[in-house]
C-alpha cells in the first residue's frame, strides 16, 4: 500500500515523541486536515504506548489535557484540525501559558499555497495564541521527496528542546496535503531514536535575611512544598491558599484571612512576606503586598512567573536562609491565635459546612479540585490544613473548563493508581457553583474509555454569581438590575441534565446528606442546595 508522505511524517513525529519526550496522553478531537495525526495516535493508543482520548469540544478538550498536565507536570500532546478548532483551544491555552503547564499543541494546517486565498477552514494560526505559547514551529506539508521520518525526528528535537527551556504550552503548526492519510507506517512499529537536546542549569540565587524580622510566607496557586519546607526551617508561619499545594504542617495559619481581617496586633507587626507561587484570593494578603513597612522578598516560580503586584518587591531569588537564630516564639503566638480565632461552623448546609465536609470525606488517595468563585475563597478561610491534592485553574483563574479540567485530573488519578495495581482508586472531587458547572456543561459528555472515572462534580447551588454581592455593584444598582446582570440565576434541571449525558444523580437539601453522597463511586454530579 502507497505510503502518504503525511502519514510517514506524522508517525515518525508521535512515534519518536511518546518515545522520547515522556508523552503518556494525547487528546484528540475529530477532523478532516489533522487524520494522519488521529491514525498514528490511535496506532500507538492500540499498542498500549500512549492514552489516547477523544473529545468532540475542542475546547473541553484542551481544557482535560490541562487537568492531565496539571496533575502528572508531564506534557500533555493535543491535536485539532485547522479553523475554528484551533481557536477554541484559547482559553486553555492562556490558562497553561499563566500556570505553566506544559502542552504540547499539534494544529494541523492548510500547506503554504492555500493560506490567504480563501481556502475553506483556513486563518491565520501562526500567531493565533500571541504570547500564550513561547515558540511556535510552523512545520511544511510533507512531500515524498524528502525524508520524512529524519525530518520528523528534527521536529521532536525542537519540541524536546523547547520544553527544557521553559514551561507552558508550544505549538506546533504542521501543514498537510493530500492525500491526507494511510494505513502505513504503522506508527507502533517506529522506534524512537534517542534524543540529544542540550540543557542549561540556571545559576541560583540567594538570598541571606535578617532573622529579626518578623517574617510570614505566603503560599500561592502552584507554591508547593518548599513553601512548607522554608516555613518550618525558620519558624514562619505559613498563609497558604487551597490549590497552593502547601496547605499542611504545624505552620500552616488556617485563619489567617480573619487575623489579617482584624487587624490584631501580630499582622500589625508583620515586617516582611516570602511569596511562593502566585496568590490570588484573598484581598487582606494583598492589601499586605502594599504596605511600605513590609518588605517582599519572592521566591521564583518554576511555573506562575514572577508574582510582584504592588511592584515593589525588593528581591527575586531562587534560594533563602538567614543570618542568625530566629524567634520560634513568633510562630507560636500565630499558632495560638490560629486556635483562639477558629471559624465557628453551623449546623446548617451552608458553604462552609460543604467545604468541611469535602475535605473530611478525602484522603491522600483522591483529588480535589475547585472552581474559581465563591467557593474556593470559602475553603481560603475555612479549609484544614491537610496533606491532599487540590487543585485549581488560578494561572488566570477563569470559570472556563471546571468540569473538563477535573476531568483530565481524574483520568491521570486515575491511570496513576492503575498503573501501581492499586485496586480502590481514589475518588476526584470538583467543587464548583452553579454557574461554574453550566458555563462546561458540554464536558460532562465522555469518550467511551473515559468512561469509569471516579469523578464526582459537586455543585453548590446558591441561585447564580452570587460573588458578586460583595462587589460595590450590589449597593449601587437595583435589585433587578443586578439579577439580571450580574447573578445571572438559570432555571436548570440539574437531574435532567445529568440523566442526558449518562452521569448519577444525587441532589443535598439537609447537611445529614453530604457525607453519604461524598462517598459515592462512578461518575456523579452532587446537587447541594445552598439557598
Amino acid at each position: 500500500m502507497t505510503q502518504a508522505p503525511a502519514q510517514v511524517f506524522a508517525a515518525n513525529f508521535l512515534a519518536n515523541l511518546v518515545g522520547t519526550v515522556e508523552v503518556r496522553h494525547i487528546y484528540l478531537a475529530p477532523g478532516s486536515r489533522s487524520q494522519a495525526l488521529a491514525v498514528a495516535a490511535e496506532q500507538l493508543a492500540s499498542a498500549g504506548k500512549v492514552k489516547l482520548h477523544v473529545r468532540i469540544d475542542e475546547r473541553s478538550m484542551a481544557f482535560s489535557a490541562l487537568g492531565t498536565a496539571l496533575a502528572t507536570q508531564t506534557p500533555v500532546v493535543v491535536i485539532t484540525t485547522s479553523g475554528t478548532a484551533v481557536a477554541n483551544l484559547h482559553p486553555a491555552v492562556l490558562e497553561a501559558h499563566h500556570s505553566g503547564v506544559p502542552l504540547i499543541l499539534l494544529t494541523a494546517d492548510r500547506p503554504e499555497e492555500l493560506r490567504g486565498v480563501g481556502a475553506n477552514q483556513t486563518t491565520d494560526q501562526l500567531n493565533i495564541f500571541g504570547n500564550a505559547v513561547s515558540v511556535v514551529f510552523d512545520v511544511s506539508a510533507p512531500t515524498a521527496d524528502v525524508d520524512e521520518a529524519k525530518r520528523a525526528r528534527d521536529a521532536v528535537i525542537a519540541v524536546a528542546s523547547a520544553m527544557s527551556e521553559a514551561g507552558g504550552p508550544k505549538q506546533f503548526n504542521i501543514a498537510f496535503r493530500e492525500p491526507l492519510s494511510s494505513s502505513d507506517p504503522d506508527a507502533a512499529s517506529i522506534e524512537a531514536a534517542p534524543l540529544e537536546v542540550e540543557t542549561i542549569e540556571p545559576e541560583i540565587e540567594w538570598a541571606v535575611l535578617d532573622a529579626k524580622v518578623p517574617t510570614v510566607v505566603i503560599a500561592g496557586a502552584g507554591a508547593g512544598e518548599d513553601a512548607v519546607e522554608l516555613a518550618e526551617s525558620f519558624g514562619w508561619p505559613l498563609f497558604a491558599e487551597p490549590s497552593s499545594g502547601a496547605r499542611f504542617g504545624l505552620n500552616a495559619i488556617v485563619g489567617y484571612r480573619r487575623l489579617l481581617q482584624n487587624q490584631n496586633d501580630l499582622a500589625k507587626q508583620i515586617g516582611r512576606l516570602i511569596v511562593f507561587g502566585k496568590p490570588t484570593l484573598s484581598r487582606q494578603v494583598t492589601a499586605l503586598f502594599f504596605d511600605e513597612k513590609i518588605e517582599t522578598v519572592v521566591v521564583r516560580s518554576k511555573t506562575h512567573g514572577l508574582f510582584d503586584v504592588a511592584r515593589r518587591a525588593a528581591q527575586f531569588v531562587d534560594e533563602i536562609t538567614v543570618d542568625d537564630e530566629v524567634d520560634f516564639e513568633w510562630l507560636a503566638r500565630w499558632r495560638a491565635a490560629d486556635q483562639e480565632n477558629e471559624f465557628n461552623f453551623s449546623e446548617t448546609l451552608d458553604r462552609a459546612n460543604l467545604v468541611r465536609e469535602l475535605y473530611l470525606a478525602s484522603d491522600q488517595n483522591d483529588c480535589i479540585v475547585l472552581g474559581a468563585s465563591r467557593l474556593i475563597r470559602e475553603a481560603d478561610s475555612v479549609a484544614p490544613a491537610k496533606p491532599i491534592a487540590v487543585f485549581a485553574n488560578r494561572g488566570l483563574a477563569g470559570i472556563d473548563g471546571t468540569i473538563a479540567t477535573a476531568t483530565g485530573i481524574a483520568i491521570a488519578n486515575h491511570d496513576f493508581f492503575s498503573d501501581h495495581g492499586v485496586e480502590s482508586i481514589g475518588i476526584t472531587r470538583a467543587l464548583m457553583g452553579d454557574l461554574t458547572a453550566l458555563h462546561d456543561a458540554g464536558s460532562l459528555a465522555f469518550d467511551q474509555p473515559d468512561a469509569d472515572l471516579n469523578l464526582q462534580i459537586i455543585v453548590g447551588n446558591d441561585g447564580g454569581g452570587t460573588i458578586f454581592e460583595t462587589l460595590e455593584i450590589a449597593s449601587t444598582i437595583d435589585d433587578q438590575a443586578f439579577d439580571r446582570l450580574f447573578r445571572t440565576r438559570q432555571n436548570v434541571d440539574f437531574w435532567h441534565l445529568a440523566e442526558a449525558y449518562g452521569w448519577q444523580y444525587i441532589r443535598v437539601e439537609r447537611l445529614e446528606q453530604l457525607a453519604p453522597a461524598l462517598q459515592t463511586r462512578g461518575r456523579v454530579l452532587i446537587e447541594v442546595l445552598l439557598y
